[in-house]
């Protein structure tokens, strides 16, 4: 596979991101509203929102996205980095793009001064689970949440 560029998304972007934003969905096993998704889109180009996304792009193709989301900590001075998703297309799992992916947000994180990075993901998530394990710290803490109509 040649060489991983790694860019944030513009505007003309959203045909190639959305294949990509489906198959995430597909993965989990959600379907997200279409006007959800238009509006999180415009979430990613608008510079008041503390909301990013970046493309994996290989040989003119996108392959991966990741989204973050920066936020307000009680625990810290500096806003937290949330890596809310992160996609790599299943024909190019394995290859090193979802590593590139989250070293991206990583230097995006401490050029903006974040003190961490985290995110979570499924218990059945094995095969990314075992990147994860080798590049960040596994979380003792339990997620809970209450869903509202």
């Amino acid at each position: 596979m040649k060489s991983v560029e790694i860019r944030t998304i513009d505007s003309s972007d959203f045909d190639i991101w959305l294949p990509l934003w489906k198959g995430y969905q597909r993965f989990y096993e959600v379907d997200i509203h279409e006007s959800v998704t238009r509006e999180t889109w415009a979430r990613f180009l608008d510079p008041t929102e503390p909301m990013y996304a970046a493309l994996a792009i290989v040989n003119e193709r996108a392959l991966g996205l990741v989204h973050s989301i920066y936020h307000r900590s009680a625990w810290t001075s500096g806003d937290d980095c949330y890596l809310q998703d992160l996609f790599v297309a299943e024909d190019a799992r394995g290859s090193g793009i979802g590593r590139t992916l989250i070293e991206y947000v990583y230097a995006e994180a401490k050029r903006r001064r974040a003190p961490r990075v985290y995110w979570q993901t499924h218990e059945s998530n094995h095969n990314a689970m075992q990147l994860y394990d080798r590049i960040a710290d596994r979380s003792p803490f339990i997620q809970y949440r209450k869903l509202f109509d």
